[in-house]
């Protein structure tokens, strides 16, 4: 503010006692320019509160600082285009009347006067040039808003009979006219900074959801090279090697055929057969399970890779059927892994133990979990196999039965159960039930 603008704010000359009735008019000047800078000061600082809010208060401000019937502030059109708020109108109760962009404003109708509205369409059009200076009249007011030396608005009222414009008012005028333009670009800048920061923060957990699904991407691939690379090993090393161990057998077999009196060496290699036979069993299964995919985009479905796994990794005279109950629910990688290896297991006991001819898989995704029941016509002992499963998990007495072990493993790592029953078709039924996994607070929080 410039020393001329004070002294006309205050209208004080001299401090001598001779100037007391002009002390007192000055006195009430400067009690109404504290208020109206105060009543100022509280409608520029809104500007966080956005365009809309900070127009109304510096509207108001004007309002009851010059008790005005009318008040007007508008920008030109392409004005200062950042601001969403271009004019309002506020009548002597302070009600606010647009045309549009405005909430929570009336409709003005027909009943403005004609000065006000044509005030209105001469800034809204730019034409400005006979308002470039201030225009202070006894009831009217006029101050141009300006930025960086440019008109980009104006900024008007109207007053009562009863109160009478002086150059106090001008100022205050010229003061809020002045700060309006900046704080409006302010606000405008606030408002579209606010809304870039909720788009980077849009971006950047886009970024930390890609990177999560990159680095996920990455450790499958690894794994699946390892897995891959393990089955192949298998196969092409182990599975040879066994295959071949079966066959010399099956030639010393037959060899021993016509000979008398060693009926026992011909058990032994009957059971040797039987146990070359249950490893390449083994072998063919882990090899299946190592080549599945590790990543959810690529691999098969639960019930096709059991489809699989009942058609092609089974012996000829096995008949095994499946069916799938309910819904398919995606389940993580490791839970159909998990039930991969059990139905695998399983169906080898089957072929190998069991004396079957059919066996049956049931795949069931219910409200709470999936289930998995292998059952099958062999002649199986459903209690033998429970007190088998008892003395393998209490202390390995026999490594061979250390499968039932290892299938109520694999359920209970993922909070299930494993339970052997009797079959109604008269052998064996297994059943493992895993619930579904529940979602982790943290990712739901960040996504």
């Amino acid at each position: 503010m410039t020393a001329p603008d004070l002294a006309r704010l205050t209208g004080l000359r001299s401090g001598k006692g001779s100037f007391y009735p002009e002390l007192r008019v000055t006195a009430q000047r400067l009690h109404r320019t504290v208020t109206a800078l105060d009543t100022i000061s509280r409608a520029l600082v809104r500007t966080t509160e956005g365009p809309e809010n900070l127009v109304r208060a510096v509207a108001e401000a004007a309002r009851a600082h010059l008790d005005a019937e009318w008040v007007l502030l508008a920008l030109a059109d392409g004005a200062l285009p950042e601001a969403s708020v271009r004019h309002l109108i506020v009548d002597s109760d302070g009600v606010v009347y647009a045309f549009e962009g405005l909430s929570e404003a009336r409709d003005p109708g027909p009943h403005l006067p004609d000065a006000v509205l044509n005030r209105l369409n001469d800034i809204l059009r730019g034409q400005l040039a006979q308002f470039r200076s201030p225009v202070i009249e006894s009831r009217h007011a006029h101050v141009p808003i300006e930025l960086d030396g440019d008109v980009i608005g104006a900024f008007a009222a109207w007053t009562p009979t009863r109160r009478t414009l002086d150059e106090t008012d001008a100022v205050v005028m010229r003061i809020l006219a002045g700060q309006t333009a900046v704080a409006l670009q302010n606000s405008a800048l606030f408002t579209k900074s606010l809304a870039l920061l909720a788009q980077s923060e849009a971006r950047n957990a886009e970024l930390l959801a890609t990177q999560r699904e990159l680095g996920a991407a990455q450790r499958h691939q690894v794994l699946d090279s390892e897995r891959h690379r393990i089955a192949r090993e298998l196969h092409d090393s182990v599975a040879q090697t066994v295959l071949s161990a079966g066959m010399q057998i099956q030639v010393c077999r037959s060899e021993i055929d016509g000979l008398t009196g060693r009926e026992d060496l011909g058990e032994r290699l009957d059971l040797a057969k039987d146990l070359t036979r249950s490893a390449s069993e083994q072998l063919r299964s882990a090899i299946y399970a190592l080549n599945q995919p590790g990543d959810d985009a690529h691999r098969s479905s639960l019930a096709e890779m059991l489809a699989q796994l009942a058609t092609v990794h089974m012996p000829e005279d096995l008949r095994v059927s499946l069916r799938v109950v309910g819904p398919r629910v995606e389940l993580p990688g490791e839970v159909e892994h998990a039930l991969l290896r059990i139905a695998g297991e399983a169906l080898f006991n089957t072929a190998m133990h069991g004396n079957a001819t059919r066996a049956q898989l049931r795949l069931t995704y219910s409200d709470l979990g999936v289930s998995l029941a292998i059952a099958d016509d062999g002649t199986g002992d459903p209690a033998k196999m429970r007190l088998i499963l008892q003395l393998a998990e209490a202390t390995d007495v026999d490594g061979r039965h250390r499968g039932l072990a290892n299938m109520r493993a694999r359920a209970g790592e993922h909070g299930g159960t494993f339970e052997v029953h009797r079959a109604r078709i008269g052998g064996v039924r297994v059943v493992a039930r895993i619930p579904y996994p529940q979602p982790d607070p943290e990712e739901s929080r960040h996504p």
